[in-house]
């Protein structure tokens, strides 16, 4: 029968309100670290363009596979949209079995356990796609097998798009306290490499003043190119990823972002397995008061493609620069002389995951050393030769049977306060990865001190009592050790440090230098008040964060404590502080003389020592007294220098002494001050 026109019309007009449901047929999965795609054509959608209105509203899939933490699967539009379903979930449990991915529900994919069954919130916004583009056309589903060992292949069985008039919609960042960053990739996948050419903007109104999405980009409006970085991070949903600042023509522009000076090289560092959304950030600020320089940071709050992606730092890269690692730059003409010894940065660190190549220590074959800035592709070889031999006379001179003489040992080589705060650092953190992965060092001209110095510190995401193997959680032990505890790893520490701790000067000054700092930047109350107010800072972000990524209560790999809240992570990290640093304050090796002021002593803020540390040539000046004596003692209280006067300005000279820390009495009239004084040769 025909229908009658007011019929065909309801019929439309019904059509366009229900559901559309595209099924696309399977095949095989293939497991060699390959993308397989599979293709729905749709045609007839109507309205063609899909938005908030009338769009998306669910993603069906049937996958038998026997290893579900092996699979990320994505989905592709006809326009080229692309959103993360699911990566690398599910451990080792199996198949995906009529899972649908839709935007209402609350039980994300993340959070859930194979064999996945029912609805799951994808890892991504299915709202992407509902933004006015046309519906009509490919879409693919491309999935992806990362594990390259062959034999767990799998199957899409079949799949399924449904459109309706209850779309895909989801949370909206509108404003926060941070900064906030929007990059628009124009329809193009950010991957691990090559970077691509997008857009990017910062909205950053001024400290206390709230950011709306809808203001104007006032702290950066253009170009950049961007890439997913990291090794193993890069299993995580929530990618970081590599910027370079670029002008129109494509060209590297150093700019100034969010308050740190200029450059080119920016990392936007997402915390996933760190709950706290601190662990590096509370690294890097600790550092920056122990030595000349740390990474600074800015936390903000990032969209891509028009998606809240959740909490990062925008930090700056370790790189030779006269902000960052302030050393000489080694030119492609410096070959010779006082030009070719500086300046190198180098690292220990996987070969794996990095952009440069270097090579394997003399004495551990299970220690690579890399060259970071310049990298290998540009150093010529009179460069890349002469920093690897120095580094290999450092070790020469470590491992040899006079390695605590202090004019042909070690210290020949080192900046030793740089090695001392470095040592500390790793051991109160204890990251899993400490002294083995992402350990810098930098060299300077000979001219300018032309010393090994170890830093800035990096990476200690899995710091902290965060990870669960390797007894990198326990309070107790050294993570120097990490070769006896986990003796079956491709990587370990440089038995530099073990060897160090033989010299009981050395340990000596790293007593002192802890006692220093467990009075001042290192106390339990300074750092409780750091956490406190950073956790107080974050308590808006990080509610939309974990929203994003609800995995406060759920394992990620491979965490040790698991708080079912925001709050408990904070209070677990400070927990492990505390309890840490005590461990630390009796079993650290080595002593120290006592250098608290005695009752008679007269305010130190009215005397000064400069330089120090000093190559050995220091001066002492008072604003108040005649200085009548300095006395300097050794770490055993042994006296080795006195200087006899009646002025306000005395030179003391240690020219003729050791590297390594030192206490000075200065006396005037019945009263002394005790100051702490480091000689470090240049």
């Amino acid at each position: 029968m025909q229908k009658t026109l007011p019929a065909f019309i309801a019929f439309i007009f019904s059509a366009c309100l229900s559901a559309q449901t595209f099924t696309g047929t399977g095949g095989a999965i293939d497991d060699n670290l390959d993308t397989t795609y599979f293709l729905i054509n749709v045609s007839g959608l109507s309205p063609a363009a899909i938005n908030s209105v009338y769009g998306l509203e669910e993603v069906c899939i049937n996958i038998t596979h026997p290893k579900d933490r092996d699979l990320d699967i994505y989905l592709e539009s006809p326009n080229g949209t692309i959103i993360a379903l699911t990566t690398d979930n599910g451990d080792v449990g199996d198949n995906y079995s009529t899972t649908c991915f839709r935007q209402d529900v609350s039980n994300s994919v993340v959070s859930g356990t194979a064999p996945f069954n029912g609805d799951y919130r994808p890892e991504q916004q299915l709202s992407t796609f509902n933004n006015g583009q046309i519906g009509n056309g490919r879409w693919r589903l491309r999935v992806y097998d990362d594990n390259n060992t062959g034999g767990n292949a799998g199957t899409l069985v079949n799949w399924r798009l449904t459109f309706s008039n209850t779309p895909a919609t989801t949370f909206q960042l509108t404003s926060s306290n941070l900064p906030i960053i929007i990059i628009n990739t124009n329809s193009q996948t950010i991957a691990d490499d090559p970077k691509i050419a997008c857009d990017m903007g910062i909205i950053y109104n001024g400290a206390g003043i709230r950011n709306y999405v809808t203001d104007s980009f006032n702290n950066y409006n253009g170009k950049i190119a961007i890439e997913i970085r990291g090794s193993t991070s890069q299993q995580y949903p929530k990618k970081s990823y590599g910027v370079e600042t670029w002008d129109a023509a494509g060209i590297k522009l150093n700019v100034s972002l969010l308050g740190m000076p200029s450059e080119h090289d920016w990392i936007l560092y997402g915390a996933y397995p760190d709950k706290s959304l601190m662990r590096n950030e509370i690294t890097y600020s600790l550092f920056s008061r122990m030595q000349p320089y740390s990474p600074r940071y800015v936390y903000c709050e990032l969209i891509i493609n028009g998606q809240y992606i959740g909490v990062y730092a925008l930090i700056e890269k370790i790189k030779r620069d006269k902000d960052r690692v302030d050393i000489a730059r080694l030119d492609s003409n410096d070959l010779a002389g006082d030009s070719l010894t500086g300046g190198y940065i180098i690292k220990v660190d996987k070969p794996t995951g990095s952009a440069s190549t270097g090579w394997t220590s003399s004495y551990q074959p299970k220690v690579d050393i890399l060259y970071h800035d310049p990298e290998d592709v540009e150093l010529l070889p009179q460069q890349s030769n002469y920093i690897r031999t120095y580094v290999t006379n450092f070790e020469n001179a470590v491992y040899g049977a006079n390695f605590k003489n202090p004019t042909t040992g070690f210290r020949a080589y080192v900046n030793l306060p740089s090695f001392v705060d470095f040592f500390i650092m790793q051991e109160l953190g204890r990251t899993v990865d400490g002294y083995r992965s992402s350990s810098f060092m930098y060299k300077d001209k000979d001219s300018k001190g032309g010393k090994l110095s170890c830093g800035p510190m990096w990476d200690f995401n899995l710091s902290y009592g965060n990870c669960d193997y390797c007894s990198s959680y326990d309070t107790t032990g050294w993570q120097y050790d990490f070769a006896v505890v986990c003796p079956t790893y491709t990587t370990e520490p440089p038995n530099w440090w073990a060897r160090m701790l033989q010299d009981t000067s050395y340990t000596h000054d790293v007593k002192c230098r802890w006692k220093q700092l467990r009075t001042t930047i290192f106390h339990t109350d300074s750092i409780n008040a750091w956490i406190d107010s950073v956790a107080l800072y974050l308590n808006e972000s990080q509610q939309r964060n974990f929203q994003q990524w609800p995995i406060l209560g759920v394992y990620v790999n491979w965490n040790y404590f698991i708080g079912s809240t925001y709050q408990q992570e904070v209070n677990y990290l400070k927990q492990w502080f505390a309890t840490r640093s005590k461990w630390m304050d009796t079993h650290l090796p080595g002593n120290c003389w006592n250098t608290g002021l005695a009752e008679n002593s007269y305010d130190e803020k009215d005397i000064s020592v400069f330089p120090n540390p000093s190559s050995g040539k220091f001066t002492i000046q008072s604003t108040l007294y005649k200085i009548e004596k300095a006395e300097v003692f050794d770490l055993f209280g042994r006296k080795i220098v006195s200087v006899a006067g009646h002025l306000p300005v005395m030179s003391l000279h240690l020219t003729d002494q050791p590297d390594g820390i030192y206490i000075l009495k200065i006396y005037s009239g019945e009263s002394f001050a005790l100051r702490k004084i480091i000689k470090a040769s240049r």
